[in-house]
């Protein structure tokens, strides 16, 4: 284990535990969240190293990396990932003033498929070489592996996206100032992290799937991002929600409760109607440099 001895954002040195959970899809160990007392950010600690954090992905039930329908909440993931793809694509086009997109964490290189398919010039890094290797035999889609996220050109990509990837980012300001470096002076941001300030969050506390501990190292607030990118000289110009993430995370967090769909339906409803801007479960945040 890999004990955290800085904040993540502000490099504080104290912190306070928040709360303890269990990894409930791999390993069923309990790891714990702790606040820093100077920025109040919360993450993980300790954490797996980052030559065993791997082993804790390995669960058929994370979807992101597989194509498997079986059970009822993979199957609606899928059909919801249909319709989201499109509209991720939509929001790529509406905010590019270029062809050249770069998805960072692409799993099996569905949303890489799709921008190709509607015309971008579109590349992929994902880590894990099993999701490599079935965006190649799915959909003909050749995945770096993330490593190579240093060896993009500077200022060379109109629009990077990470789709629910920050909060797997082993090593974060070095990654961001990356990331900041390699996207064009008008090029755009698009972060997706889900929100520890949302209704269901705070409904489901150590069941709330969202914190998906250890893989999910920090858990993000509005602040936390606007904090975070203000520190290599970007901005965030807007604020749109997910709602489907509200219904998809309840799902998951009353299963690992053992209650019961109807109870996650009207939790992600709810969550969805008490949400104003900055308080869904899971938000997409456009970032353009100052």
């Amino acid at each position: 284990m890999n004990t955290i001895k800085e904040c993540p954002i502000c490099h504080g040195t104290k912190f306070s535990p928040v709360l303890t959970a269990k990894d409930f899809t791999v390993s069923h160990e309990m790891f714990s969240i702790v606040s820093c007392s100077q920025c109040q950010f919360q993450f993980t600690n300790p954490i797996p190293s980052i030559d065993t954090i791997g082993e804790y992905y390995k669960s058929e039930s994370y979807v992101s990396h597989t194509s498997s329908k079986k059970g009822l909440i993979n199957r609606i993931y899928h059909i919801v990932r249909s319709y989201t793809l499109k509209r991720k694509v939509g929001l790529v086009r509406k905010m590019s003033v270029g062809n050249k997109i770069l998805d960072i964490g692409a799993g099996t290189g569905h949303f890489v498929k799709a921008l190709i398919d509607a015309g971008f010039e579109a590349e992929g890094l994902e880590p894990d070489i099993d999701a490599r290797a079935i965006a190649k035999s799915s959909h003909n889609v050749s995945l770096s592996p993330i490593e190579e996220l240093y060896q993009v050109e500077e200022k060379s990509c109109d629009v990077i996206t990470m789709w629910h990837v920050l909060e797997h980012v082993y090593h974060l300001q070095k990654d961001v100032h990356q990331i900041s470096k390699i996207l064009k002076d008008d090029g755009t941001l698009i972060v997706a992290v889900p929100n520890r300030l949302s209704y269901d969050a705070q409904k489901y506390k150590a069941y709330w799937a969202a914190y998906d501990l250890p893989i999910h190292l920090y858990h993000f607030t509005p602040r936390d991002i606007s904090t975070l990118f203000a520190k290599f000289n970007m901005e965030v110009s807007e604020v749109l929600p997910m709602k489907f993430d509200s219904f998809y995370v309840s799902m998951l967090s009353e299963q690992y409760k053992g209650g019961n769909m109807i109870r996650a339906f009207w939790t992600g409803l709810l969550s969805n109607l008490k949400a104003r801007s900055g308080s869904y479960s899971s938000q997409i945040y456009v970032l353009r440099k100052k």
